[in-house]
């Protein structure tokens, strides 16, 4: 049995360019099918956020027509509602990579609001990369890769990276009101962007690292963590 950092946003809003705040929080599917998938198999699930705070979710994806329906919407609750471990998370800054065989980061906008700062969260992004441990971000989660900068360098330039697009968050219509576009900025980094069509699950692994386009694309994620930990 493998033991996983979840890492998942504390934010419950996301600042807009015009100062107003949009309600978010982490997306249900990028928790829960990760969450059912890992300890399906049997593996065990730790979560952490910043300051240790309940995360909260983006209640938009528990909508029926954003989750893939009814029945799906509430399959999401369920596995939501089972996950003792929102509860009681681990304060970020008190993780220690050593006590874990893998690494995950959920998304939702939440990511755009604090991991993308957060000094634990690039500590920690910083430490799994180098460890050669699995390493999983999803969605809107590589913003917390903004936070490896040191003197403006980071160690995942150059590195094939996906995230959700510029295309999706003007789909969404989001990106006319974000401070800042995730792909622009991860481009700016130094990765290597890539990415499949607009909503489809899409994938990309290089090396240690696995990242994942949008929510439809952490089941899939999920399905790599556990090919590498058996």
């Amino acid at each position: 049995m493998a033991k996983l950092l979840f890492v998942v946003t504390g934010a419950v809003y996301w600042t807009l360019k015009d100062g107003t705040r949009h309600a978010t929080g982490y997306w249900a599917e990028e928790f829960a099918a990760p969450y059912r998938i890992l300890t399906g198999a049997d593996h065990q699930v730790v979560v952490a956020t910043p300051n240790g705070v309940v995360p909260g979710v983006d209640m938009m994806s528990l909508r029926p027509e954003l989750a893939g329906g009814a029945q799906a919407a509430l399959d999401l609750e369920a596995v939501i509602r089972s996950a003792e471990e929102l509860r009681r998370p681990l304060r970020l800054s008190e993780a220690r990579l050593d006590d874990y065989d893998a690494v995950y980061f959920p998304g939702g906008h939440g990511p755009m609001e604090d991991l993308w700062l957060d000094a634990d969260a690039g500590r920690l992004l910083t430490a799994a990369l180098a460890s050669g441990k699995p390493l999983a971000v999803v969605c809107h989660a590589p913003a917390a890769l903004l936070a490896t900068r040191i003197r403006g360098v980071s160690p995942f330039a150059g590195y094939r990276v996906t995230a959700f697009t510029n295309d999706e968050e003007h789909a969404v219509g989001l990106a006319p009101k974000a401070r800042w576009l995730l792909e622009d900025e991860l481009v700016r980094l130094g990765v290597r962007f890539e990415r499949g069509p607009v909503w489809q699950p899409y994938t990309v692994t290089d090396r240690n690292l696995h990242t994942g386009q949008n929510p439809a694309s952490s089941g899939p994620l999920a399905q790599e963590l556990l090919k590498v930990l058996t």
